[in-house]
C-alpha cells in the first residue's frame, strides 16, 4: 500500500491534479461563453469556421471527459490521503471526512447559484459521501468495483444515445408520427434555440442578480441532478483509491510500466477519440452522431485515456524542476484555481464584466484559455510560498474544523547570534 509520507509522491498527486484543473477550463469555457446547448452540441451556437471545428476536434480528442475523469481520480487519491492523516493523528476519519464534503457542497451550492450553471463540486460532495463507504477496500477490490460501474455507465450510455439516434431518424424520415414530430421539437428547442429563446438565454447572463433569479428557485434542484453519472463519478474516485493504494499515482511503479501504461491509455484513447470526431465532422455535425459520439460510444474510452494522460505526467515530472514545481502549486491550490477560472470567465463573458457572452464562437472563446493557465502558473507558487493554503483551500478547511486555520507559513527560527 503507498504510503503518504512527503516529497515526490505527494508532488506526483499535486502535479497531475494541476493539469487536470487547468485541462478543465478548455472546455468549461465553452460553457460560460454560449448557451448551454453548445457545450454539448457545437454546431447549436458560435460554431461557424474552421477554426471553431479544429478547437472542437482537439478538445474532444485530447481534453474533454479526460481531464473531468483525472480530476475525479485525484479527488478520490486525495480523498484517501485526508481519511488516513486523520487516523493516524487520531481524529475519527468519518467526523473529518463528511464535514469536509458538507462544506464543499455549500460551496458547490453558492457557485451555482452566484456564478454559473456548470458547477460539478455538489456532485464531488455527494458522491464522495457515498466512496468514503469504500476506504478501506484493498486495491483490487477498489479496482474491481469502479470497473463494475464503468461497465453500467457505458452500457447505459450507449443505450441512451442509441434510442436518441433511432427517434431522430424516425422523427425526419417522410411522414414521421406525431409522437416522433413532438420529441423532434423538444430536441429541437434545444440544439437549435430561436432568436426568442437565445435573448432569454442572455437576459439571463447579465448580472450575478439576473443569473440567481433564473436558478432559485425554479432551478436549484438542478445541482443534484446527477443521473447516471454519479456511477461514473463514483467509479473514477475508486480508480483514483486503488491507484493511490497500489503506488501507481503516487509514482511508485517503474519507468517501463508507466511508459506501458501512458502508451497503452494514450494510443488506444487518442485513436478512438480521433476516429469518432472524423466520424462526426464527416457528418456534416448531424445531432444523432454528435450525442452519440459524446455521449455514447467514446464513454469507456474516457477513464482509459485518463490513466493514460496519469502515467505520462508521472514520468514526464519524475525529477524536481521548476516547471513541476509551478504544476505542482497550481495542483495543490486546485479548489481555488477551479472556482477562480470560473470567476474570470463569468467577468469577462458575462453582462457585468466584458459582455462577450453569446457574441464570441468557440475558437474565439477559447483564446482566453492560455491566458487563464498563465494566471493559475504565475501566482500558485509565490502564494504557496508564503501561505500553507490558497484562499479557498483556507476557507474550506477552516469551515469545515469550525475554526479559523493558520495560514501564513512560519519562519523557521533564525540562529542565535553568538556572544561577544
Amino acid at each position: 500500500m503507498a504510503t503518504s509520507g512527503a516529497g515526490s509522491r505527494l508532488v506526483t498527486l499535486d502535479v497531475i491534479r494541476g493539469i487536470a484543473v487547468m485541462g478543465i477550463f478548455s472546455v468549461n469555457v465553452v460553457a460560460m461563453a454560449m448557451i448551454t446547448s453548445a457545450y454539448f452540441y457545437p454546431p447549436a451556437y458560435g460554431f461557424h469556421s474552421l477554426g471553431d471545428r479544429i478547437m472542437w476536434l482537439a478538445n474532444f480528442i485530447f481534453i474533454d471527459g479526460k481531464m473531468r475523469s483525472l480530476f475525479s481520480m485525484l479527488f478520490g487519491a486525495s480523498m484517501l490521503l485526508v481519511i488516513e492523516r486523520a487516523e493516524a493523528s487520531g481524529l475519527a476519519p468519518a467526523r473529518v471526512h463528511y464535514a469536509r464534503m458538507v462544506v464543499l457542497l455549500l460551496f458547490g451550492l453558492l457557485h451555482f447559484t452566484l456564478l454559473w450553471w456548470g458547477d460539478i463540486l455538489t456532485l464531488y460532495a455527494a458522491v464522495g459521501m457515498l466512496a468514503f463507504l469504500f476506504w478501506k477496500l484493498p486495491a483490487r477490490w477498489l479496482l474491481g468495483v469502479a470497473m463494475l460501474g464503468f461497465v453500467i455507465f457505458s452500457t447505459g450510455s450507449i443505450h441512451f444515445t442509441s434510442q436518441g439516434f433511432a427517434q431522430y431518424e424516425a422523427a425526419t424520415a417522410p411522414n414521421p408520427s406525431p409522437e416522433a414530430t413532438k420529441r423532434f421539437e423538444e430536441q429541437r428547442r434545444f440544439l437549435h434555440p430561436n432568436a426568442k429563446e437565445l435573448a432569454k438565454d442572455r437576459s439571463e447572463h447579465a448580472n450575478p442578480v439576473a443569473h440567481f433569479k433564473s436558478v432559485v428557485p425554479e432551478r436549484i434542484i438542478e445541482p443534484f441532478d446527477f443521473g447516471p453519472l454519479w456511477i461514473e463519478t463514483l467509479g473514477l474516485m475508486l480508480l483514483g483509491m486503488a491507484g493511490y493504494k497500489s503506488g501507481f499515482l503516487t509514482g511508485q511503479w517503474s519507468d517501463a510500466n508507466y511508459r506501458r501504461a501512458a502508451a497503452a491509455g494514450l494510443g488506444i484513447g487518442a485513436l478512438a477519440y480521433a476516429a469518432l470526431g472524423i466520424w462526426v465532422w464527416s457528418s456534416g455535425f448531424r445531432p444523432p452522431e454528435s450525442r452519440f459520439a459524446y455521449g455514447g460510444i467514446s464513454v469507456p474510452f474516457r477513464p482509459v485515456m485518463a490513466l493514460g494522460y496519469a502515467a505520462a505526467i508521472i514520468l514526464l515530472f519524475r525529477r524536481p524542476s521548476a516547471i513541476r514545481d509551478r504544476f505542482a502549486a497550481v495542483g495543490r491550490a486546485a479548489f481555488t484555481n477551479y472556482l477562480g477560472a470560473t470567476i474570470i470567465g463569468t467577468l469577462v463573458f458575462f453582462g457585468f464584466g466584458g459582455d462577450l457572452y453569446g457574441k464570441v464562437s468557440r475558437a474565439e472563446a477559447w483564446l482566453l484559455v492560455p491566458l487563464v493557465w498563465l494566471v493559475m502558473l504565475a501566482w500558485s507558487k509565490p502564494w504557496l510560498d508564503r501561505f500553507q493554503y490558497g484562499p479557498f483551500e483556507w476557507l474550506w478547511r477552516s469551515l469545515a474544523r469550525w475554526e479559523l486555520q493558520p495560514l501564513r507559513r512560519r519562519r523557521p527560527a533564525t540562529a542565535l547570534a553568538p556572544e561577544a
